[in-house]
């Protein structure tokens, strides 16, 4: 573990790998050092913002121990999905399986938001089952909002129409970032996530 500063309220903790994130994460929220403003985390790293002193607040960090597979309690939210992606076909044969399998593993899997970024609204979704998925050799310029994707370990729901290299497997309806709603992100860290399968077209 590492622990650089960044700006004069923050620290980035830098980790092994995303398991000690999401133990490191999950303990710094059951039990969050004094004046602690905000903890941000990500794939390798979380960032913690302060309104007190940095030097205290790194001896505070460096005593906080990961626990090993340790999530945030949480509520799961349901996302409802029309598995008719234009990469689904290409996923399947990618793992060896049919479409319907894939869908099966990705709907029989609860899924967690491990850290968000990319956009707005974006979370990565990791999950126990064993998921290794290339991006696309060539990015769409346009993915439209509400789309489902894999790439690499994670899983995610395109919140806006962009830019995007992920396979894309489906689509949902559901409104993952609305900035008109109280919490306008839907998938935050920590969240507990299940896909359900409502069809194909």
């Amino acid at each position: 573990m590492r622990i650089l500063p960044a700006g004069d309220r923050a620290l980035l903790v830098e980790l092994a790998d995303l398991d000690e994130v999401l133990g490191y994460y999950a303990a710094l929220i059951a039990d969050p050092p004094a004046e602690v403003v905000d903890v941000v985390p990500a794939a390798r790293t979380v960032l913690i913002t302060t309104s007190g002193s940095l030097e205290q607040l790194t001896r505070a960090l460096r005593a906080v121990s990961p626990a090993a597979g340790s999530r945030v309690p949480t509520d799961l939210v349901e996302i409802p999905v029309r598995y008719d992606g234009e990469d689904l076909a290409d996923v399947a044969e990618l793992l060896g399986c049919t479409s319907d399998e894939v869908v099966a593993r990705h709907t029989g899997d609860e899924w967690i938001v491990a850290f968000c970024g990319f956009a707005p609204g974006f979370g990565y979704l990791t999950s126990p089952g064993s998921w290794d998925i290339p991006r696309r050799e060539s990015p769409r310029t346009k993915v439209p909002r509400g789309a489902v994707g894999l790439a690499g370990e994670f899983s995610g729901v395109y919140p806006r129409e962009s830019p995007g290299g992920w396979q894309l497997i489906g689509r949902t309806s559901v409104q993952v970032f609305d900035s008109g709603r109280e919490q306008s992100t839907l998938l935050h860290p920590g969240r507990r996530v299940r896909f359900v399968d409502v069809g194909r077209g």
